[in-house]
């Protein structure tokens, strides 16, 4: 049965929102409306520039007979200041203070709210760059991952430090923490990430990055290429063993004045924005 445009309208977006950077091409909605394509192709105008005007991300279109749209999700820059402000007052709390430095994050990386935004933030970073999966550590960084791999519509992997029996065959590196200087070791089953993928490593929370580097080591052991590094919250440290990251806050503890601790915006805002197009 022929569908109105209103309910056309309505049904594309949600379609295209649930599928993030996936092509779909202009028979496959003239067949599911019952609608010529050059109806389908002013659909996708409308919904374009709404998308564009509301900063919900980018509606692709791609021309010829294998051609389609694709909805490519994003925040505006307007969006990202205001979220980041957000999340910077209810991290700037004494009592999250944790002993060595560390703060925490659980309770605000279990809120689909918070998740939902920074997974659209860390992946308008890379919204012309292809990417094959997004790695992290277990276990709390899992959440964030899992939310900026569904914004980019791709895998996630869980690098462990114990592989299980489950896991089956794995690659394995050592690596140096950055704070206590020991050498640990972590894992990833060989099955969970393709040979030669390019990888966005994303974690929670980051001091000295030994974790990270061990993360991006453990990347090349699968021929594979470290696209970019995000973390939710960055601490104050001495000895930083990775030169390029971004980060959503900066976070100082214990300081010299006597204050426990004291956040503010990252340089997410510089990175992700400064180098759009």
């Amino acid at each position: 049965m022929k569908t109105r445009r209103s309910d056309r309208l309505v049904d594309m977006a949600r379609y295209m929102l649930e599928r993030p950077r996936k092509l779909i091409s202009l028979s496959y909605f003239a067949k599911r409306y019952e609608s010529a394509k050059s109806s389908i192709s002013e659909d996708l105008s409308i919904l374009k520039r709404t998308f564009q005007e509301r900063g919900t991300g980018l509606l692709e279109t791609v021309p010829g007979a294998a051609g389609g749209a694709r909805f490519v999700p994003s925040m505006s820059e307007a969006e990202a200041k205001t979220f980041i402000e957000e999340i910077r007052q209810l991290v700037n709390d004494e009592t999250r203070v944790l002993p060595g430095g560390y703060v925490y994050l659980s309770d605000l990386l279990g809120r689909p709210d918070i998740l939902r935004q920074a997974g659209r933030l860390i992946a308008t970073q890379y919204l012309r760059d292809d990417i094959d999966a997004v790695m992290t550590a277990a276990t709390k960084g899992v959440p964030l991952a899992q939310a900026v791999a569904e914004q980019l519509n791709v895998p996630f992997v869980i690098v462990r430090d114990d592989a299980k029996v489950t896991e089956g065959p794995t690659v394995s590196v050592n690596y140096l923490t950055g704070s206590s200087k020991r050498v640990e070791k972590m894992e990833l089953s060989r099955r969970s990430l393709r040979t030669g993928s390019r990888v966005l490593v994303v974690d929670d929370f980051m001091k000295a990055g030994g974790t990270i580097q061990g993360m991006q080591t453990l990347v090349g052991e699968f021929d594979g290429t470290v696209v970019g590094t995000a973390v939710f919250a960055e601490g104050r440290s001495t000895t930083r063993l990775l030169d390029h990251f971004t980060s959503l806050l900066h976070v100082d503890t214990n300081l010299k004045n006597g204050d426990p601790i004291l956040v503010t915006a990252g340089n997410y805002l510089e990175e992700t924005y400064s180098h759009k197009d």
